[in-house]
């Protein structure tokens, strides 16, 4: 079981369910969108396809594993362009570009713009399908680590004012007594209020309340550790 599978299983929360993977297609050639469809129905993948990008980022952000198909040659509009409207608005979603054009220069700037790949049509299929693997696997991953940071948020919100500055200052490395100079209370004290943190960190150890710590910083969760 992985630490954010752990975290849902403490503290009743939903985890990322064995459910089966969507890879998107946007492209204005219904021909080509059903081919791409067929292509990814038969790895057993989900897939949806859209003409144009408005109508993918109508489409509410999915909570599984994904990955976008975007064809570049074929859009309505610069596809350059719309892979960085993609790639700021679907930031958590890998792109593959695919085009019909060899063009170096078109290559370099889809992949500064974000790509994760970048197909020359025609493609072998097994290479399409590589690739998709690839992002749909990066993506999971992702989705484990918000996952994760999430549950920890939630283990953080239950902690007293006073329980996040024991937590902060423990974490920074103080030993209780020091801990209890810095706030003004007693090491007896401090060791109540640290197992409390503990406790309702679901952390085994001191190592583990760290790592947490050190996950939530950089989270986009309000978190005040010091």
């Amino acid at each position: 079981m992985s630490l954010a599978h752990a975290f849902d299983h403490q503290l009743g929360l939903p985890s990322i369910p064995d459910v089966t993977p969507v890879v998107f297609v946007i492209d204005e050639d219904i021909f080509v969108r059903t081919s791409l469809q067929m292509s990814i129905q038969r790895e057993g993948w989900l897939a949806e396809t859209f003409a144009s990008g408005p109508e993918f980022l109508a489409r509410p952000r999915p909570l599984v594993p994904s990955c976008l198909i975007l064809d570049l040659s074929r859009t309505d509009r610069n596809g350059l362009e719309l892979q960085k409207q993609l790639a700021r608005e679907r930031a958590d979603m890998p792109i593959i570009a695919i085009s019909g054009f060899k063009d170096i220069p078109t290559t370099v700037q889809a992949m500064k713009a974000g790509a994760a790949d970048f197909l020359v049509k025609p493609f072998k299929n097994d290479v399409l399908v590589e690739a998709v693997r690839e992002c749909l696997e990066r993506s999971r991953v992702a989705l484990e680590r918000e996952t994760e940071i999430r549950n920890i948020a939630s283990c953080y919100s239950f902690l007293t004012p006073r329980e996040r500055q024991v937590m902060a200052l423990v974490v920074s490395g103080l030993l209780n007594k020091q801990v209890g100079g810095e706030l003004g209370i007693s090491e007896v004290t401090v060791k109540a209020h640290r197992g409390q943190v503990m406790q309702k960190m679901k952390a085994n150890s001191l190592a583990d309340l760290v790592k947490m710590a050190a996950k939530l910083r950089p989270s986009r969760h309000a978190l005040h550790l010091v």
